[in-house]
């Protein structure tokens, strides 16, 4: 078996990444910011020649949207290549080309770093994590109405899928650019605040606000949507089940 580096292991992908690799019997490291002995700022990279000795593979799920993600993978492909690492496989954002956001941009200069790094790679972009879209509805549902933006979709995807289909290629042949991956169902904005207003309990009128902008426009044309890849299977409204069920329990 062979021995797995991945970044930001902590995470909320991280994390099931890790789990499944370990599972299927290869030796896996996890490096964070506070997780010992692979404690490692990817932005400054002091530790990270010691973090991927060894290593076969890197699997790099670490990021942040304030920042650094660039300068955290140029420090990671020169410890790749000072040491020899055999494939870096890279979580992305689907529409990162398309949609004029910030952090999608630098999603974007993130795979085009690697694929100019003459590293074995692999990369697959995912539509938006079934956490990030809880988030951003319980954020909005602390006002007195639920605004969401008007005309926009989404495509949720089941986090764990996404770290099964992730531990697949880190354990496969360096790919290239793999098929993005979806979630089951594209479904307007409004549509899932009702679903979340349901299965939680709370009492709030949706309202669509229209904004203005080159990424507002890039969202409503479905920049971000993947719909002919709709391979994944777990519903926003299972998840809804399963996480405010386990918050209750807690």
């Amino acid at each position: 078996m062979s021995t797995i580096l991945v970044t930001g292991g902590t995470g909320t992908l991280g994390r099931p990444v890790t789990e499944r690799l370990r599972a299927a019997g290869h030796e896996v490291r996890v490096l964070s910011r506070h997780s010992a002995p692979y404690a490692v700022d990817l932005r400054d990279g002091k530790g990270l020649d010691t973090a991927v000795t060894g290593v076969d593979t890197v699997v790099h799920c670490a990021t942040t949207p304030r920042g650094g993600d660039e300068r955290a993978a140029l420090n990671l492909i020169a410890a790749a290549h000072r040491v020899g690492v055999g494939h870096l496989v890279y979580i992305s954002i689907v529409g990162v080309d398309r949609v004029p956001l910030g952090y999608y941009r630098t999603k974007l200069a993130v795979e085009r770093l690697i694929e100019g790094s003459e590293l074995n790679w692999t990369v697959l972009r995912t539509t938006q994590f079934h956490d990030l879209v809880l988030r951003f509805l319980e954020t909005c549902a602390r006002l007195p109405v639920l605004p969401v933006p008007a005309g926009v979709s989404d495509q949720p995807v089941e986090v764990t899928e996404v770290a099964t289909r992730l531990a697949g290629l880190a354990t496969a042949a360096p790919a290239g650019r793999v098929p993005d991956m979806g979630g089951p169902e594209v479904r307007p904005l409004d549509d899932l605040a009702r679903a979340y207003l349901r299965a939680s309990g709370k009492r709030r009128r949706v309202v669509s606000v229209p904004l203005a902008g080159r990424t507002y426009r890039a969202f409503r044309a479905g920049g971000h949507l993947t719909p002919e890849q709709a391979v994944g299977e777990g519903t926003f409204e299972q998840f809804l089940e399963r996480r405010l069920g386990e918050r209750g329990r807690g």
